[in-house]
């Protein structure tokens, strides 16, 4: 399901792409020889009938429009290529790049049709002949904003996500106002392990367009790999109210849900993904693990057994129903399905984390720590083995982490594990900062800087970023500054702070936001601290009443003032008068007698 749901994002960013670049490029009807009133009113109506979703009518006019003998050959490139884009969108991939090769051939320095060829060659999965299209367009037409943004989706699926991340800035540059690119690019930054960046893009994507629903469900994933569950949840929510049926929208935010600790809620969640794709086992196997969370190990089982009847080679499904029989004790059975787990997948963390579940359960504490770190090893951010791991008494693999040797300062050590960088400080036990590079070389750490009121609870670490390249190939050094919460221990952001001789300038409002003027150009708003600030509003001013209370009874004078004989003294005096004769000793028997 994982895989399937991947493939179906990539669908829709090529689609997206796809768009873009129709809309953006192409050559004007009246920069050509001008074909007939009847050509021109019937490629009129076909781009209308495209424009208003009926690709089926704009490939019939178009035909009538390519009747014409007498047009151009390069106004016949266009009409080509235009009823190619509308083969597509009926699915006819066959005829639509015949439409473009044609085009193609009768008009070679039209960059519009390299950049649509590409990205159905994309589409189809011929990615490498994808990026020679978007190469050729971009020679064609340098200023080809979605040539460039096109290119970059193909380059994430070679597997260079940072050649793309940098045609995804030339991207943004050229369209700054365009929520694709910057979507894009965070995308790449989150396939090279840059979750913050890839945050920090997101945002401005959704800022940039309120309803992109694809913008908020990416952005939902990198805030759950930095843990911030209750962020990832609320994105989520707005993703499935753009689009309700979509069933990875529903699959991560019951995950979310499950790392946050609401088994219940991920229980509806994983529902709603088996309704909406009944036929995959990923459901089955979520809702399994959430049901034995819950306490349902009946529920779970049978789950689970559905999934592995879907997919007998789901590694997952069996690691899964593993942990469920450990947690009803039955060890035999357990074992039995972490064998074929393993057999099936031995780099699978969920498979690892199970087996050492099952190794908790039968006192075996080193062989599951053992297990737990491995599975970290695969995942790094994995919620659940940390929390096993936590139990044990344990932290995460910090014994074979190693420190770089004058990359700290002000007690901040560098420590690297895995081709990955953090900084970690012995005063501040819980904060482990990712170290995130924007280019080649290693993190050294510049300064830290703890903040006053009303921002006493966080800390900016700044910190260089390695060195790369601007547009004109000169070098660049990085630097970035992570803005940390240091009682909970967690990464609020990390920001750009300088690139080359560029600084960022940050407002510390006095309304609990941060605002960052970037050197990229963006100004991003934090409101890292606005409930802080509204707090510290509402307590200041209940002590403003209070203070007011007192000064108006000063003002009232004491009861004893001569003035002080009205109404409002008298219930004061009534209870000073009752509390005089409580305290009065009671007369004797004698002094009564003689009433003394």
């Amino acid at each position: 399901m994982k895989q399937v749901l991947s493939r179906t994002a990539a669908s829709k960013t090529v689609t997206l792409a796809m768009a873009t670049a129709i809309a953006a490029t192409g050559v004007s009807w009246s920069a050509l020889a001008a074909p007939s009133p009847a050509t021109q009113l019937k490629a009129r109506d076909a781009a209308n009938a495209l424009t208003k979703g009926d690709p089926a009518k704009a490939v019939a006019l178009y035909t009538q429009a390519l009747a014409d003998t007498e047009i151009s050959n390069d106004r016949r490139a266009t009409l080509l290529n235009d009823r190619g884009v509308a083969y597509v969108r009926l699915g006819q991939t066959r005829e639509a790049l015949k439409d473009y090769n044609q085009a193609v051939e009768l008009f070679p320095e039209y960059a519009a049709v390299y950049n649509n060829r590409g990205n159905l060659l994309m589409a189809l999965g011929f990615d490498e002949e994808a990026v020679k299209d978007f190469n050729r367009a971009i020679a064609l037409a340098p200023g080809y904003a979605a040539a460039y943004n096109n290119r970059a989706g193909a380059l994430i699926r070679l597997g260079k996500a940072d050649q793309a991340v940098t045609d995804f800035t030339r991207a943004i540059r050229l369209l700054p106002s365009s929520a694709a690119p910057l979507s894009g690019r965070g995308k790449a930054h989150l396939a090279e392990g840059r979750p913050h960046a890839a945050i920090r893009d997101f945002s401005r994507a959704v800022t940039t367009n309120a309803r992109f629903s694809d913008g908020y469900r990416s952005r939902a994933e990198a805030k759950l790999a930095v843990g911030h569950y209750g962020d990832a949840i609320e994105d989520l929510s707005r993703a499935i109210a753009f689009n309700p049926q979509l069933p990875d929208h529903f699959l991560l935010r019951g995950r979310g849900y499950l790392a946050s600790g609401d088994a219940k809620a991920a229980v509806a969640d994983f529902t709603r993904v088996i309704e909406l794709s009944p036929q995959n086992g990923v459901g089955y196997e979520a809702r399994g693990l959430a049901s034995a969370f819950a306490g349902n190990f009946d529920g779970a089982l049978a789950d689970l057994n559905l999934a592995i009847n879907l997919n007998p080679r789901s590694s997952t499904a069996f690691a899964f129903r593993a942990f469920t029989y450990a947690r009803t004790n039955q060890t035999a059975l357990a074992k039995r399905d972490i064998d074929t787990a393993t057999q099936l997948d031995k780099k699978n963390a969920d498979v690892h984390w199970a087996a050492a579940e099952l190794d908790v359960a039968s006192g075996r504490t080193n062989e599951a720590v053992r297990k737990l770190r491995l599975a970290l090893k695969h995942r790094p951010n994995f919620k659940r083995a940390k929390d096993t791991l936590a139990k044990l008494g344990f932290k995460p693999a910090q014994d074979v982490e190693q420190i770089l040797e004058g990359h700290g300062r002000q007690g901040w050590k560098v420590v690297s594990r895995s081709a990955r960088y953090f900084a970690v400080n012995p005063a501040f036990d819980n904060v482990r900062v990712p170290l995130e590079l924007l280019g080649n070389g290693k993190p050294k750490i510049v300064s830290w800087e703890e903040r006053e009121a009303p921002y006493s609870a966080f800390g900016v670490l700044k910190f260089t970023a390695g060195v790369g390249q601007d547009v004109d190939g000169q070098a660049m050094p990085y630097e970035q500054a992570a803005i940390i919460d240091k009682k909970s221990g967690s990464v609020v952001a990390i920001q750009p702070h300088r690139a080359g001789q560029k600084v960022s300038e940050w407002t510390w409002g006095e309304d609990g936001r941060v605002r960052v003027a970037s050197v990229d150009g963006y100004t991003d708003d934090l409101p890292i601290a606005v409930g802080v600030v509204a707090a510290a509003a509402a307590k200041a001013k209940a002590a403003a009443r209070a203070r007011e209370r007192r000064r108006r009874r000063r003002a009232q004078g004491p009861d004893w003032a001569p003035w002080a004989e009205n109404g409002w003294a008298q219930p004061s005096n009534r209870k000073r008068s009752r509390r005089s004769k409580r305290r009065r000793k009671k007369k004797s028997f004698f002094q009564l007698l003689f009433n003394q």
